[in-house]
């Protein structure tokens, strides 16, 4: 297919940068520029000379400015056929517009604002779109220019082409077109049933990444960004390593999840979407340390994710460059807001260790989708903590000098797979660690019996005397149980008070709260209910 020269172009648009430099260039090769209100003044401001749209359309811009463009004489000088239908045009006086600039009505940015109905209303772009749609469906021989991000890109290729475009540029700013007036028309519409009282539901995805593979080898995988989004996991830079995997991708939302609501240095350490690993406290390196330790055999191989810049320190805990390679500690990927030099000269030492820079407060999702046979669920994000903090039990917790760990606690357990119950523990230094975890059980028991094991695992693993069994019960007495939903039955309690667990936090609501809270008291078990279940599937 041959290259275009762009010999008429016509420009309206609502977002005005850059579209001076555009015009000029454009100038240079000669071509005669159309436009409209707005935009003709910006341009005869800068001294470019601009053909009125009037003098095509025959007629006034008219009932303040909802008719500018839309006419037979502009459509048809986008739409004919150059080859088919010349002599037609030529008899109907038609002259071919070869490039449509237009960037529509800022509909979304007034919407943002909080405008009234009115102002909404007269933002709906109707000329824009409909020269959009009919440059672009006639794209062979006019190009369609939508996005300001590409004005320099057509500025380099008309100057490199004597004024003319190509097939390949017309094609993709075709379709670039039509997604623009897509995503457009679907805003408006999910904000008119907005405005009715009812909800509807639209999602745009563009810059599709094929990833090497999907969950398994033998599934296709896909990477999309959301059409708006700032600040997207997709925007992710990815410094040093090998390529992202679809599995990597997913533990990497779940990583900074876990520590973007962090207020101290946080670290997660992230297996199959669970933290095994989680802790916060005073000085980075030592929470590092302590997140791993949460669960070091489930770390190998891991997503760790820090909620604040990272330092060479820190990451030395790794051991990448220790001639002994069985004492290096592997993982998949490192997520931090910002590295030092230091820092990542020591990770790339890791050919293939992915680093990336991300800032955990940016991962801001207003809710969650599930797509299903068919059909879609929505959810709001759970962002809330809890609703009360009530002591139910004789035995009291005292909450103005435990809310800090069980919040800690709290925010653990909300990113672990339901059933979750998680141990967290306040150490020596005031730093908050998960220090036991069961996910993902259809009984909640289990996921109790197994947070109590891995507990214990720790304990085991950082005794150095004789008495084991004395050092289990002195320290789990220390320990807050955290619970995603209430106790249907008193047995999680007396399993925990079996281990020497003094203190736990569950949301409440059963019908045999009360026997729970009864089998507490007989067990000198102190238990806040926070009136908030926070279950994960």
């Amino acid at each position: 297919m041959e290259n275009i020269k762009i010999n008429c172009a016509l420009i309206s648009v609502s977002n005005k940068t850059g579209i001076v430099e555009l015009a000029k260039v454009l100038k240079g090769f000669d071509c005669e520029i159309i436009s409209t209100g707005g935009t003709k003044k910006v341009l005869e401001k800068a001294g470019i000379k601009v053909t009125d749209i009037q003098k095509v359309t025959g007629n006034p811009e008219a009932f303040g400015g909802r008719m500018k463009t839309i006419s037979f004489n502009i459509e048809s000088a986008l739409l004919f056929d150059r080859e088919r239908d010349m002599q037609e045009a030529e008899k109907l006086g038609i002259k071919p517009i070869d490039m449509v600039v237009c960037n529509l009505y800022p509909f979304a940015k007034v919407k943002e604002s909080g405008a009234d109905f009115d102002a909404l209303i007269e933002n709906i772009d109707i000329g824009g779109p409909t020269m959009i749609r009919a440059s672009a469906k006639n794209f062979k021989y006019v190009t369609t220019i939508t996005d300001v991000s590409d004005y320099n890109a057509i500025i380099k290729e008309l100057q490199e082409n004597d004024g003319r475009l190509s097939y390949e540029t017309r094609f993709m700013l075709m379709r670039k077109a039509f997604n623009h007036t897509a995503d457009y028309d679907a805003l408006i519409s999910t904000t008119m049933d907005e405005q009715a009282g009812e909800r509807s539901f639209r999602l745009a995805f563009t810059d599709g990444k094929k990833l090497r593979y999907g969950e398994n080898s033998h599934q296709e995988g896909f990477f999309y960004k959301e059409v708006r989004a700032d600040n997207s996991i997709f925007d992710m830079k990815v410094l040093h390593g090998k390529e992202l995997s679809y599995n990597n991708i997913g533990d990497i939302q779940s990583a900074v999840d876990s520590v973007k609501n962090l207020k101290r240095f946080g670290c997660a350490v992230i297996k199959h979407n669970n933290p095994c690993g989680l802790a916060e406290g005073d000085n980075q390196r030592k929470v590092f340390e302590d997140a791993w330790n949460g669960d070091p055999i489930s770390a190998f191989g891991s997503i760790i994710a820090f909620n604040k810049p990272v330092d060479l320190e820190t990451v030395e805990f790794l051991n990448l460059n220790n001639e002994n390679k069985m004492l290096r500690k592997f993982v998949e990927v490192v997520i931090a807001p910002k590295y030092s030099d230091e820092a990542l000269e020591y990770l790339q030492f890791h050919k293939n260790l992915r680093v990336i820079e991300f800032d955990p407060k940016n991962s801001k999702q207003k809710f969650e989708v599930k797509y299903l046979s068919g059909s879609l669920l929505l959810q709001d994000c759970d962002n809330k903590l809890y609703e009360k903090m009530e002591n139910v039990t004789e035995k009291q917790i005292d909450i103005n000098l435990k809310k800090g760990l069980i919040e800690f606690g709290i925010k653990a357990m909300r990113q672990v797979k339901s059933n979750s119950i998680i141990i967290v523990r306040e150490l020596s230094d005031k730093t908050y660690q998960l220090f036991g975890m069961g996910a993902g059980q259809p009984n909640r028991l289990v996921s109790t019996k197994l947070a109590i094991d891995k507990a214990k695992e720790n304990l085991t693993n950082e005794y150095k005397g004789d008495d084991l069994q004395d050092y289990f019960k002195e320290e789990l007495m220390k320990v807050v149980l955290v619970s995603d939903a209430f106790f249907p039955f008193a047995d999680n309690v007396e399993l925990a008070a079996e281990a020497g667990i003094k203190a736990i936090i569950q949301p409440g609501g059963s019908i045999r709260d009360k026997k729970v809270i009864n089998k507490c008291n007989e067990l000198g078990v102190a238990m806040i209910f926070t009136g908030l279940r926070h279950f994960k599937h």
